[in-house]
């Protein structure tokens, strides 16, 4: 049996971006029947929200869509998750020069954009959390779904 990968999502207080694409990433290996090949986690670049649940409009998008079985807790990145996690995932520059500030010389996780991934090339996933309406989180749902659907189907093949 080949060795699981592991997916870390990122992003600033693991509330908002982060758990929507660890929920999507959870989602859609399980539609595709390889989630015995797959391990994904989500956490905060700064402890500030550490043990709470996703913000509700993160959650009541996820509903909406169809996730109605996702629950997490949010936890701050740590240096053993550098060597843990094949991918480290960032929704925006600022999550992505932070993980490289704080990546320690051991890291062996492959740092990068999940919007990297997006077909439709929308590279940044906006953080949400200060609108004033839900629209910023069907977006960034919108944006996880299409960028781990490109990203499986990047690597479906990649077994160790």
């Amino acid at each position: 049996m080949a060795q699981k990968k592991n997916v870390l999502m990122i992003c600033l207080g693991n509330i908002c971006r982060s758990p929507i694409a660890e929920a999507v990433f959870i989602n859609e290996i399980n539609k595709l029947n390889i989630s015995d090949l797959w391990e994904v986690d989500s956490a905060a670049l700064i402890g500030y929200h550490t043990g709470k649940s996703p913000d509700h409009r993160a959650m009541s998008t996820l509903r909406e869509k169809g996730i109605t079985n996702y629950s997490h807790k949010a936890r701050p990145i740590t240096k053993d998750d550098f060597t843990k996690f094949d991918w480290i995932f960032g929704m925006d520059n600022s999550n992505i020069q932070e993980l490289n500030n704080m990546k320690p010389h051991n890291s062996t996780a492959k740092i990068e954009l999940l919007g990297s991934y997006d077909p439709q090339g929308e590279v940044i996933i906006r953080d949400p959390y200060y609108d004033s309406n839900s629209a910023g989180f069907h977006k960034a749902y919108e944006q996880c779904v299409r960028s781990v659907k490109a990203f499986l189907e990047k690597h479906k093949d990649n077994k160790l």
